[in-house]
């Protein structure tokens, strides 16, 4: 894994061109180095022309260094960033019968596990699609949606008749039919209690009253087949389990009757940038220092996977830099000394009017036609990049 800092990307080594280069593209330009990849103007000054040399070297040093030993052979005659990266698109990228078939027999075969993250597989699908396009297969917008919709599980076939019914016949749009399918996992893994991220769940909801009234009479028959995370009993799911309820009862004490909101956090491992989650219901941070308008006090409780629970000390507003340069604010975000991730709630965004997209292994926040942050995916995790 080539390594730059801050970034890492993984190292090329003759498979998946189209992400690599789009790696590649997005860590020259976070290092203002992408001019290089453009035509060399004729007519340079001296000390622009030592500008554009010095860029290039450094440029060249991180696309080698991004390279495996068996193709940084290949381009060892290059001279420039914008040669090297030609040549390895000719070699790599050339439309060929071979990788066409391949990827196509890739992208019919693809069909999404039950239970598995939508967006994992969304960003499969994009993936595949992209290296298509660079083959010179390309599919209109039409076809692309129908593709996604045909890799789903059998158990959302009602939701994809819902789905063309709703839209007609030749006027499905893949972005759209994109977001409903991510809304719709978001939907499901709310309705069943789990996380739609892995990283951090959210209930929102007036104490641990889950076993009674009307709440229990609205088990639907599916729940008869679900299998408890902690007794591994059949017919209830973990935050009902009668055996968790005694040792949740003698951490929290009163804390039950509050109006606050719970968080459930399902890993504790340390990730020191801005993480976007689907499933948080609010922004979080561990510490308050950078910022505006903190208030102190108590904003409810958290509730790790293994039963501990920590305050929510404090809320604020919170300015980040975006990779445009700008700066983008947050606000309402809660302090969670001991949390160990910054989370971005989509859900807060949306509330908002802002429109979050996922995919290709990218995500963006827009605002009317205006894109106001983006970022990459980082192993599972949509991240912000750092400034």
């Amino acid at each position: 894994m080539a390594e730059d800092g801050r970034v890492r990307i993984e190292k090329f080594n003759g498979t998946d061109f189209a992400w690599w280069k789009m790696q590649i593209e997005a860590l020259l330009g976070e290092c203002d180095l992408d001019m290089v990849l453009e035509e060399k103007l004729d007519g340079m000054d001296k000390a622009a022309e030592a500008i554009w040399d010095s860029k290039d070297k450094k440029a060249r040093g991180k696309i080698t260094l991004a390279l495996t030993r068996s193709v940084e052979f290949n381009i060892m005659k290059e001279t420039t960033a914008r040669g090297m990266l030609t040549a390895l698109s000719n070699m790599y990228e050339k439309p060929s019968a071979g990788n066409s078939v391949f990827l196509m027999r890739e992208l019919f075969m693809m069909r999404m596990n039950e239970g598995s993250p939508d967006a994992d597989h969304i960003n499969e699908v994009n993936s595949i699609l992209s290296r298509l396009s660079s083959v010179g297969m390309k599919f209109d917008d039409d076809t692309q949606a129908v593709i996604l919709l045909s890799s789903l599980p059998d158990s959302w076939s009602g939701f994809v008749t819902t789905v063309t019914e709703t839209a007609g016949t030749g006027n499905l749009k893949f972005d759209r039919i994109q977001d409903s399918v991510l809304g719709e996992d978001i939907r499901r893994r709310n309705a069943s209690g789990g996380s739609t991220s892995g990283l951090l769940s959210v209930s929102r909801g007036r104490g641990n009253n889950r076993n009674s009234g009307s709440r229990g009479k609205s088990s639907s028959k599916a729940g008869k087949n679900v299998v408890c995370w902690v007794c591994k009993e059949v017919g209830h799911v973990k935050s009902q389990c009668p055996n968790r309820k005694n040792e949740i009862s003698a951490v929290v004490g009163n804390a039950s009757d509050d109006d606050s909101d719970a968080l459930i956090l399902s890993m504790e491992s340390y990730v020191d940038s801005w993480v976007m989650d689907s499933g948080a219901s609010f922004h979080a941070m561990h510490s308050g220092e950078a910022m505006v308008n903190l208030k102190k006090g108590d904003f409810g409780k958290v509730k790790l996977g293994n039963g501990k629970i920590f305050k929510v000390t404090g809320m604020g507003d919170i300015d980040l830099k975006t990779s445009f340069g700008t700066t983008w604010s947050l606000q309402n975000v809660r302090v969670i000394p001991r949390l160990k991730t910054k989370l971005i709630s989509v859900g807060q965004l949306d509330e908002q009017g802002l429109d979050v997209k996922f995919g290709g292994g990218k995500w963006k926040v827009i605002k009317g036609n205006l894109v106001i942050a983006r970022g990459l995916k980082r192993g599972p995790l949509y991240m912000v990049p750092r400034e």
